[in-house]
């Protein structure tokens, strides 16, 4: 499978990503905006957040893979699934 063209790529995904950005945006105004927005500051959640927007930036590519990491939760070798009800 051949990728798409830098100019390609950008053409048919810009309006796209310039829409999750602005989500994105968004939502951490109305976190900043929320009572008591300095409880939240040290939550991990928001903290994962701010380290994915920063992994947007870096050039050196794998984003995706980077991003997808700072969410998932490390592995564990002896996990078993939970026993359903």
């Amino acid at each position: 499978m051949t990728p798409l063209a830098a100019e390609q790529a950008l053409d048919r995904y810009f309006l796209e990503a310039r829409a999750k950005l602005l989500d994105i945006a968004a939502i951490l105004d109305r976190i900043g905006r929320g009572a008591n927005a300095s409880a939240v500051e040290n939550d991990p959640r928001l903290v994962r957040i701010r380290e994915a927007i920063a992994v947007l930036g870096d050039q050196s590519g794998g984003r995706a893979e980077r991003i997808q990491r700072i969410f998932s939760l490390e592995y564990e070798p002896g996990w078993r699934m939970p026993e359903p009800k």
